[in-house]
């Protein structure tokens, strides 16, 4: 038999101590959180012959006694991915502070494997937009997935998303079967060809006046993403609250505070119908108090935090 020398044993017991810690309950926990760090928690269904990805963070443990929590979709620009805008955004730090549950779906491009992904917003973007792809269809059968898993509230679902997102959360206010309670588009657009609202949706609407991607005074884009779009130009940044103020039942007239290089307009709608728009002096393309989208993104404003104000705005809007 072979004699253990001292320092052999050691090194024997040291691996046994390291076996015994990795099957741990605390380790299985840290190489879960690796693995969601890492993004290997993607999800996915099969809707309409297309492999349909989505991230989904909840509140850990049991829900709560007669607990139902509200759902916050946040849509990735053109040309992300899940992955790209849960730390964008940073809506997850919210999740057990708020007791919410955030969805953050994908979607789609001609190569499955490569996850810079497009949303059929109508006049933009890409694949999903030329392939007509039925992105408010899949947004409707996510929630019925979640609603299967998760104790929702229908009278708190919310939309955000930016630039392509954002125009998404514009289509998915006005076309969701699953009535929204309010949406956020943030460096997003309309192109005044978009047909009135099935029922009133409260919106909240972020943009920089430095935007070359969605230009303050309307047309065609100028940003990296500008052949994504169908060539129709877009309307003046103001064009999103005059639309949401018209379906709401505003007044058309909204009022205006300026504090450093933040202009917020308020219109004067029914009770659970607000709109508002926020626009940046200092900003371009970006998600404000987030993180760049990409490398060769623009740089986020520091004068407002985009997550919280619109959480703020999504807890005071129930449907």
């Amino acid at each position: 038999m072979t004699r253990l020398v001292p320092n052999r044993v050691v090194a024997l017991a040291a691996l046994a101590i390291a076996a015994l810690l990795a099957s741990s309950p605390l380790a299985a926990q840290r190489r879960m959180a690796r693995r969601q760090r890492g993004g290997d928690e993607l999800q996915s269904f099969a809707y309409k012959g297309i492999n349909r990805n989505y991230i989904v963070r909840a509140p850990a443990g049991a829900p709560r006694a007669g607990e139902k929590f509200p759902v916050v979709v946040v849509l990735h620009g053109g040309g992300g991915n899940a992955n790209n805008a849960e730390s964008m955004t940073g809506f997850t730090r919210l999740v057990e502070r708020e007791r919410i549950v955030v969805v953050y779906p994908e979607g789609t491009n001609k190569r499955a494997r490569i996850r810079m992904d497009t949303w059929n917003a109508g006049h933009c973007c890409g694949f999903a937009m030329t392939e007509r792809v039925d992105d408010v269809g899949f947004i409707d059968a996510l929630l019925d997935t979640l609603a299967a898993h998760y104790p929702i509230d229908p009278t708190r679902l919310y939309a955000t998303g930016m630039s392509n997102g954002g125009m998404m959360s514009h289509r998915l206010g006005r076309e969701l079967q699953h009535p929204l309670a309010a949406i956020a588009p943030v460096v997003g657009a309309v192109f005044g060809d978009e047909r009135a609202p099935s029922q009133p949706v409260a919106a909240l609407m972020i943009n920089g006046l430095l935007d070359k991607s969605v230009p303050p005074n309307g047309g065609l884009s100028e940003g990296l993403g500008a052949k994504a779009w169908d060539g129709t130009p877009m309307r003046p940044q103001t064009a999103q609250g005059e639309y949401w103020a018209k379906a709401n039942g505003c007044a058309p007239e909204p009022r205006k505070e300026t504090s450093g290089v933040i202009v917020h307009w308020r219109y004067d709608c029914p009770s659970g119908h607000a709109v508002e728009w926020y626009q940046l002096a200092d900003m371009g393309h970006a998600w404000p108090g987030g993180k760049r989208g990409s490398r060769f993104g623009d740089a986020p404003s520091s004068a407002l935090n985009a997550t919280e104000v619109i959480w703020a705005f999504f807890k005071a809007n129930p449907r």
